[in-house]
């Protein structure tokens, strides 16, 4: 087989070592760059074995210089979202934070797709799909490519005989339908759509139109007393889309399903539509020396791409955040295999803000 499991490390080295898509930033000259986007590559080879890579450079790229502004602990910047990823304008309210502190705060709501690059693929047709048919699948442990390689191979890898994601004709079990999407893209999957790679398609959602998030920000971070976790939700992205929490990893593997998500590491469900639980870097604002700024978090603090292998350990913190390079606060998203954009939350934010679930032990996918 030519799958392998990556280590942690290594998938932190190839985010770190992947090429960039810069997009609505400043150029030099203070004008406006245009947002860009890149396919997806296919898959890295070395010799007998094969790992999920995020996208490779494609035609060159402007690069926004690091003296612009791009996200400090004066908190969110409303004018980095892309062009068509916020519904409405930006608003300011009043409102209560997580720790207790009354303050103000943005009202954001995104789109729920990326405006800047499609979705999927999400699962491959057959078992001999090559990975650019299929897209990869994290685990908490590991980062693959799905591929047929994959699908013939999950009884070894779990170690379960009962794994048979295929037929007789080598047709992958794909939900092909409204029915069976909403039936398996939740933990107590009906019997009938066990050992099924599960995706979703937009026609699927309510009225066949994405789903909206709208989200609380604080105007100014405020830093909390100990770190801390919002099971559903974590922030919202540049190019307007949600970021949840790890996605329920054991329920889904319990019903011998696979809730494929597509290379930028995002998926449907039929609550919170298109949502990311893992940074592949194929969307953001580049900021020479420093990766990506793609998104926010809840309390306001800008979410960059992960750092490269070597790089992280002794300057993040428990959440993945630090001060540098005249940014301020903020943090770097974990390697993908970890089933995490942000492992916790330094400040405090809106705990029930708006947006429905979709977190580790919660009900949603």
């Amino acid at each position: 087989m030519k799958r392998i499991l990556l280590l942690l490390s290594c998938a932190g080295l190839a985010l770190g070592a992947c090429a960039f898509i810069s997009a609505c930033g400043a150029n030099g000259d203070g004008g406006e760059v245009a947002p860009t986007s890149a396919p997806a590559t296919e898959a890295a080879e070395t010799g007998e074995t094969a790992t999920a890579t995020p996208p490779t450079e494609g035609a060159p790229q402007p690069e926004v210089p690091s003296t612009t502004t791009v996200s400090t602990d004066d908190g969110l910047d409303s004018g980095l979202f892309f062009e068509g990823a916020l519904v409405g304008e930006v608003t300011t309210e009043s409102c209560t934070l997580s720790g207790g502190v009354e303050t103000t705060c943005y009202q954001v709501t995104v789109v729920g797709l990326p405006v800047d690059h499609d979705v999927g693929p999400f699962c491959p047709p057959t078992i001999s799909s090559t990975a650019e048919e299929g897209g990869i699948w994290l685990d908490g442990d590991g980062l693959w490519d799905i591929d047929g390689e994959f699908i013939t191979g999950l009884a070894t890898l779990y170690g379960d005989a009962n794994w048979l994601l295929y037929d007789e004709d080598g047709n992958v079990n794909i939900t092909n339908t409204r029915e069976a999407f909403e039936a398996a893209a939740r933990p107590n999957v009906a019997p009938e759509y066990r050992n099924h790679c599960v995706e979703g398609r937009l026609e699927w959602l309510p009225d066949g139109e994405p789903v909206t998030t709208t989200v609380l920000i604080p105007t100014v971070p405020v830093v909390a007393d100990a770190p801390a976790f919002n099971e559903a939700l974590l922030g919202v992205t540049l190019n307007g889309v949600r970021i949840d929490g790890a996605a329920p990893i054991d329920a889904i593997l319990r019903a011998y399903t696979i809730a494929a998500f597509d290379d930028c590491g995002g998926h449907y469900n039929p609550f919170e539509g298109y949502h990311m639980h893992a940074s592949m870097g194929c969307s953001g604002i580049k900021v020479e020396g420093h990766g990506l700024h793609f998104a926010y978090a809840l309390d306001g603090y800008a979410i960059f791409t992960a750092l490269p292998e070597g790089e992280s350990g002794d300057v993040l913190d428990q959440c993945g955040g630090h001060e540098g390079d005249g940014l301020g606060y903020h943090y770097h998203a974990a390697p993908p295999a970890e089933n995490a954009v942000v492992r916790c939350l330094t400040g405090q934010f809106v705990s029930n803000s708006p947006g429905g679930g979709g977190g580790p032990r919660g009900e949603r996918r």
